[in-house]
């Protein structure tokens, strides 16, 4: 029994998804230190977005040659505030 046609591609961009994803880990690996890359964990979890925009960034800059060391935590919480959205800032005034 075969596998039908029309799941093999799936299957395909499946593997290749995982695949190009080990690479991210094993990249950030190398341009974070252990409490940084901790740190990224925590912020995939309550902003997957924000932690996905850091790992583009990093893994962008380490390609262009602007990274060629493990950045620290505080060097990543700077990365985290220049990259992060600034919150609004909401008063209501009562007449």
């Amino acid at each position: 029994m075969s596998i039908p046609q029309s799941q093999q591609p799936d299957d395909e961009t499946r593997k290749r998804e995982a695949e190009a994803a080990a690479m991210r880990q094993r990249a950030l690996m190398i341009l974070l230190d252990p409490s940084a890359r901790q740190r990224l964990m925590n912020v995939r979890m309550v902003k997957p977005e924000l932690a996905h925009a850091v790992e583009n960034y990093l893994l962008n800059a380490a390609s262009g040659g602007k990274i060629n060391r493990a950045l620290t935590d505080e060097e990543l919480k700077q990365i985290l505030l220049s990259i992060q959205q600034p919150k609004r800032d909401f008063r209501i005034n009562r007449i």
